[in-house]
């Protein structure tokens, strides 16, 4: 592969090494690089939006292995398994539903079970082969209430057991009341299983409990299902189909929230749920208060209260009514101390038994817990920068194309369809923010011991982090050009090839950014770069390092020469 500052994307396709760019998956662990000039010196071509070509942002990253199932289709589906069995076993379609409920509405599990032992399922289910016969005509006593009344008050399960409407209608009630247990409802004798159907349901319970109970038998079709679970979006009705055996859980629902079918929490690839359990326990609990507290606070040595001390000298004073004068240092009474020990700012006594490693496990334990802070702070902030970033994206594109798209139709003489390359530019942008964000998590529980895999995280986040700021620089600030134009501008065209060539470019360095980290960074073992990912100068100086996340937090670009890593070193 060459390595001369001058080597482009379109040169870089055409040899025959791994070419991140390219997008392909025939090296899944593909190092990926990313280079100042490719994006501005590369000529990218004119994207055609309406032609047959043209790619829909959501089919870049991954086939669809999920269907996203609305209310209707989720009735349709239920109607349909319930039909399925029905016909196939020969029994009605109330018997069918409650049959699949009882099985979770596993189709190939009730075959299965009904075709071993017909009586056992029959039996378990509450399904009696035989129906007891109608009531004869005359009067029966109430088996709840023992009061007399005629047949046709009465009503009965399958099992025969006659109690009167209003008996049945309390006992549906509270049953529907108590919760989703009622689609398992049984016949109110102590003695019966035999089950009770929707059809009773619908007869004698109220129009509310109907409704409720109905609900819950949708509800159940999800919830029960082990290939379905409804989106957590707050106040979404959609559920979500999965189809298992794809390796990635990232599904986005119709109302465009991303999440983890896996752990329904929001999608979070490259890292996997156990760590972003984890991550997500600690932002929550009281540890890091703790930790927080014995890093920056030092207890009274009389009266044990925690002090915090934010300026001035060492010269402490509890507050009352203790009042005891202490040094902050080495925590002895302030009446020891004086011009000797150090004056008001230093304390000699302190810095001995520094030199003599004689410290003692307090103040051992305070220096590890302000490490710890130091590192969990330093992650954190900028786990929610990007956060806060991708949220301000996503008004920012909600906004575009509310407001600004008809505007600049107009304006440029454009066709609404020919400017949806602005829009998948902001999708990717908040898909990489996304992905960004997750990569400090990664970062922070990846092993202090695995330097050149740290280095190599670092290196690679940080030409993550600059790549973005030059997708979301030519979006957002040079398109407000065109936005604010009055007239029609020549150049647009030439703009809409760059921000076009720029979320391709990044939509590929980040897939195989997710991909890499996804496969553990194995490439720093295989390609052999482990000896050589120590050196700050292969990756691009101190710069490199101040992009990541051990830095400052600062994004700057180094020099455009293109730093790719192949067999034979940087």
């Amino acid at each position: 592969m060459e390595s001369e500052d001058d080597f482009d994307m379109h040169d870089a396709n055409e040899s025959g090494e791994d070419d991140f760019y390219s997008g392909r998956d025939d090296d899944a662990g593909a190092i990926p690089t990313y280079d100042d000039s490719d994006a501005d010196d590369a000529d990218y071509e004119f994207i055609d939006n309406d032609s047959d070509d043209s790619v829909d942002y959501v089919s870049h990253s991954h086939q669809q292995n999920y269907t996203i199932l609305s209310e209707v289709d989720i009735r349709q589906r239920q109607e349909d398994d319930i039909t399925r069995i029905s016909t196939v076993l020969s029994i009605s379609k109330v018997e069918a539903g409650i049959l699949l409920r009882y099985y979770s509405w596993n189709v190939s599990k009730v075959h299965d079970e009904w075709f071993a032992d017909e009586e056992k399922v029959r039996r378990s289910v509450g399904l009696l082969e035989k129906p007891v016969v109608p009531f004869p005509d005359g009067e029966m006593i109430c088996g709840i209430c023992f009061e007399t009344y005629p047949y046709d008050l009465l009503h009965a399960a399958a099992c025969g057991h006659p109690f009167c409407n209003s008996c049945w209608s309390g006992y549906i009630s509270t049953a529907i009341s108590d919760g989703p247990g009622c689609l398992m409802l049984r016949c109110p004798d102590p003695s019966c299983v035999a089950a009770v159907g929707q059809d009773m349901i619908n007869a004698l319970a109220s129009d509310e409990d109907r409704e409720k109970y109905s609900r819950y038998f949708i509800r159940s079709y999800v919830e029960d299902n082990r290939k379905t679970k409804w989106c957590p979006a707050p106040g979404c009705d959609y559920a979500v189909d999965f189809i298992f055996g794809s390796g990635n859980y990232d599904v986005t629902c119709r109302c465009s929230y991303s999440f983890c079918w896996n752990c329904t929490e929001e999608a979070h690839r490259p890292v996997d749920c156990d760590t972003v359990a984890r991550w997500i326990l600690k932002n929550s609990a009281e540890s890091e208060n703790m930790n927080w507290i014995l890093a920056n606070s030092k207890p009274c040595p009389k009266c044990k209260r925690p002090i915090e001390k934010n300026h001035g000298c060492m010269h402490m004073t509890c507050t009352p009514p203790c009042r005891f004068e202490f040094c902050w240092l080495c925590l002895g009474a302030w009446s020891e101390h004086g011009e000797v020990t150090g004056g008001y700012y230093a304390c000699n006594r302190y810095e001995t038994a520094k030199k003599e490693g004689t410290f003692d496990e307090e103040e051992k334990r305070r220096e590890m817990a302000k490490l710890s802070v130091e590192k969990y702070t330093h992650y954190y902030e900028r786990w929610a920068t990007n956060q806060s970033s991708r949220q301000k994206a996503l008004a920012d594109l909600q906004q575009m194309q509310s407001e600004h798209l008809e505007k600049l139709s107009e304006t440029q003489c454009q066709p609404e369809s020919q400017l949806k390359f602005i829009t998948e530019a902001w999708l990717q942008i908040i898909e990489c923010r996304r992905v960004l964000k997750w990569t400090y998590a990664y970062g922070y529980y990846l092993p202090e011991n695995e330097h050149a895999k740290r280095h190599f995280f670092e290196y690679l986040q940080g030409e993550a982090e600059s790549g973005l700021e030059r997708l979301h620089q030519c979006a957002e600030k040079e398109l407000q050009v065109y936005l604010n134009a009055e007239e029609q501008l020549k150049d647009f065209n030439e703009f809409r090839s760059k921000l076009a060539g720029l979320t391709s470019v990044t939509r590929n360095f980040f897939e195989n950014l997710v991909r890499a980290l996804e496969n553990g960074l194995s490439d720093v073992n295989s390609r052999g770069a482990c000896s050589r990912m120590g050196s700050s100068k292969s990756l691009g100086g101190g710069s490199s390092r101040g992009r990541s996340g051990k830095g400052k937090g600062s994004t700057p670009r180094s020099s455009g020469s293109n730093r790719n890593i192949d067999d034979s070193g940087h």
